[in-house]
């Protein structure tokens, strides 16, 4: 079993097999235009219903991933010191067969963030989740999440349009994912888990390497509450609009759904407080709910915001976007 606050060698390869977005001037001219009629979407967001949150209000999310969660929230703690305030999404990647983290949650909640939890099936076969071989364990996890009673993000196999994992393209059929994330909510619908927010997470589509159209794992509009998209700066001549842009468009093509970028970070190398300014420019301009800030170095690519200037671009950009209220949310 993975430890918990160690990502396996195969999700650190993900950061080094990461798009470049490489996009072509003329593409990403376009992409900027049809953005700027589906930006204007987002000014209808799909808010779900979830225990202990008002859907009426609309939130922004200042996120983080540190590697020590869910087993400690001290990395979250020294986070929101380095930047002035505490985050309010917090996420942890849970192995298959691993029982939800209350206590994590707990910890979280009392801080005033969500949880996010992204349910990996590691060594697992999709189809066999499908085929309901599972629904012990999901049945298990469900109860434990209705006790907590809060509401919690859930996602299952991020990064499924990619080719890096045994839930991806290369070794598992769209349709296969489909048929797993649909009996996965039904059987948390079943047990009475109506806190979930659920978040379909995709990789930014790219040609090299090969990331495809999300398209064909859309499970549908009532199986999603927020679509989660991951992605990050690796070089310094890479832009919001380059990097996200092409993806937004592909999810406006499927659902008005909020997106959330639910993994993003900037290497040292890109001049990382400049990149810090665009992340937090470009989820305002798209009407983004936010992101969550991967704050783990993995094998030699350093994500961690670490020098003065990084955090002093991190904490002024932090204040006008946290005072800024999100776009109304359709309900």
């Amino acid at each position: 079993m993975t430890p918990p606050n160690t990502r396996s060698a195969v999700h650190l390869s993900t950061r080094l097999r990461r798009s470049k977005a490489k996009k072509r001037l003329g593409f990403a001219a376009c992409a900027v235009v049809i953005i700027g009629a589906a930006a204007a979407l987002t000014v209808a967001l799909t808010q779900p219903r979830v225990t202990g949150r008002d859907p009426s209000t609309p939130l922004r999310y200042l996120g983080v991933y540190q590697p020590d969660a869910p087993i400690s929230y001290a990395g979250v703690e020294q986070f929101a010191q380095a930047i002035g305030r505490q985050p309010n999404l917090v996420s942890y990647y849970s192995p298959w067969n691993w029982p939800f983290q209350a206590s994590f949650a707990s910890s979280a909640a009392a801080h005033g963030a969500l949880t996010i939890v992204q349910m990996n099936p590691r060594n697992v076969s999709v189809a066999s989740i499908a085929d309901g071989q599972y629904d012990a364990y999901l049945r298990s996890y469900a109860a434990a999440v209705k006790q907590f009673a809060g509401p919690v993000v859930l996602s299952f196999g991020h990064e499924m349009n990619g080719r890096w994992y045994s839930w991806g393209y290369a070794h598992t059929p769209a349709q296969v994912f489909v048929a797993a994330w649909r009996h996965i909510v039904t059987v948390f619908r079943q047990a009475g888990a109506r806190n979930v927010i659920w978040l379909w997470t995709i990789n930014i589509v790219d040609s090299n390497p090969p990331i495809r159209a999300p398209g064909p794992w859309w499970p549908g509009r009532s199986y999603v509450n927020w679509v989660g998209i991951d992605g990050y700066y690796y070089q310094s001549s890479e832009v919001f609009a380059q990097i996200f842009g092409p993806t937004i468009v592909d999810v406006r093509a499927l659902t008005s759904d909020p997106i959330i970028l639910a993994e993003t970070a900037a290497e040292p190398s890109t001049g990382q407080p400049a990149k810090i300014n665009d992340l937090f420019a470009g989820v305002s301009a798209y009407g983004l709910l936010g992101f969550v800030w991967f704050d783990q170095n993995t094998q030699g690519r350093v994500w961690r915001i670490s020098t003065p200037e990084a955090f002093a671009a991190f904490r002024q950009d932090a204040k006008t976007f946290m005072r800024t209220r999100a776009p109304a949310l359709r309900h």
